[in-house]
């Protein structure tokens, strides 16, 4: 698997030479179960899901650049997913679906021209997804379970997050008025000024007589227009009783 000869002599099975040969073997192929009745040579891959493995992936994979297909699934493997696995350019199927893989997905993986089949849903991966060359190709289910990944092909933009994480949106209800547009944000504010304000006056002016108060609470209401008035309605009731 580290190194492929090409001896000019075609393909061989092994077990050829020494007519011993009995053996098969099945294994997870592009997503699909199949059994192997003869392996050959230049079929080299790896399959070691589900076996509860823990740790990282050593970033020594990369020695296996003549591999043609890797599953790592459904272990419990940590850390961020190797960019030393660019250098593997032979693969034609990666799946490290089913960890516990963390980080972005590396955009070196672009340099795996030959796959057809990735597979990294249900990890906790974060970020954008690396466009361009294979990755074009792939679709939703190769990414979900991995609520921090965005861009395409997921229908979750990129435009507010960074590194998968959501940035605080701002709190706002446009309320247009004369062709303005008010911030509900503002409005909180500029309501709980106002209701300091009137008590404060209130209170100084010794004008909490319901004639004035009402005056007052009237001009504050046409002042704040819709958002005023529920605001108003409560301080009224306040003052009557």
């Amino acid at each position: 698997m580290i190194n492929i000869l090409n001896d000019g002599q075609g393909v061989r099975y092994m077990g050829e030479r020494n007519y011993s040969y009995n053996f098969s073997v099945t294994i997870a192929v592009k997503g699909f179960e199949i059994e192997l009745m003869k392996i050959l040579t230049i079929f080299t891959s790896i399959d070691l899901s589900s076996n509860n493995f823990e740790g990282q992936i050593p970033r020594d994979i990369r020695e296996l650049s003549s591999l043609r297909g890797l599953n790592l699934s459904h272990n419990n493997l940590i850390g961020h997913i190797p960019t030393s696995l660019r250098n593997m350019t032979r693969l034609e199927w990666l799946d490290l679906s089913s960890n516990k893989l963390s980080g972005q997905i590396p955009t070196g993986l672009l340099d795996l021209t030959f796959l057809s089949i990735f597979n990294v849903s249900y990890n906790q991966l974060v970020g954008r997804i690396p466009h361009g060359n294979q990755f074009n190709t792939f679709e939703n289910a190769s990414y979900q379970g991995n609520e921090g990944l965005c861009g395409v092909p997921l229908s979750r933009g990129c435009s507010n997050k960074v590194l998968g994480q959501p940035l605080p949106a701002p709190w706002t209800n446009s309320h247009e008025d004369g062709g303005s547009k008010l911030e509900f944000g503002w409005k909180v504010v500029a309501i709980g000024y106002g209701f300091g304000f009137i008590f404060g006056v209130a209170t100084g002016c010794g004008c909490l007589r319901t004639e004035i108060a009402g005056a007052c609470l009237l001009e504050f209401q046409q002042r704040l227009g819709d958002y005023g008035l529920p605001l108003c309605c409560e301080l009224s009731r306040l003052i009557s009783g």
